[in-house]
């Protein structure tokens, strides 16, 4: 669901910039004329705003300025935090195996994210559910 309302959000972002939106398997001989320009759209440009350094000495980095990021922003209500606590949950299986740790040990050392994580994830689900029960606000940005 939180799936289906994030295309929702970056599907309507591009269209209101005047891009098409492109979709994974799309078959094309070469890029799209605005195919860059989508890109950036969709995910952001310059200089990454947010950065998160994982125990695997892999620094993970997004953009705040994309329509992703708007839609996350409008899904998790905080996507900073989203981006930081996702994260470091989808990695904790490497660092367990990276530090030589058990998978529970992780989990307990990270058992703040995890509640911020399933915090965040719950008040998405809420927002999916509501963007797309009613066809009225589906793809308009939050005031």
């Amino acid at each position: 669901m939180v799936k289906a309302a994030t295309q929702v959000l970056t599907d309507s972002c591009l269209t209101r910039q005047g891009l098409k939106p492109s979709y994974p398997g799309r078959s094309t001989s070469s890029p799209a004329p605005g195919e860059a320009k989508a890109a950036e759209a969709l995910f952001g440009s310059g200089r990454p705003e947010l950065s998160v350094s994982l125990p695997t000495g892999y620094v993970v980095s997004a953009h705040t300025d994309g329509c992703l990021a708007a839609a996350q922003q409008r899904l998790y209500g905080d996507q900073p935090r989203w981006f930081r606590v996702s994260t470091i949950v989808n990695n904790l299986g490497p660092e367990a195996r990276h530090t030589r740790r058990s998978l529970d040990e992780v989990r307990a050392k990270h058992r703040a994210e995890i509640a911020d994580w399933t915090r965040l994830r719950t008040h998405a689900l809420a927002e999916a559910t509501a963007l797309l029960d009613d066809p009225s606000t589906k793809g308009k940005p939050r005031p």
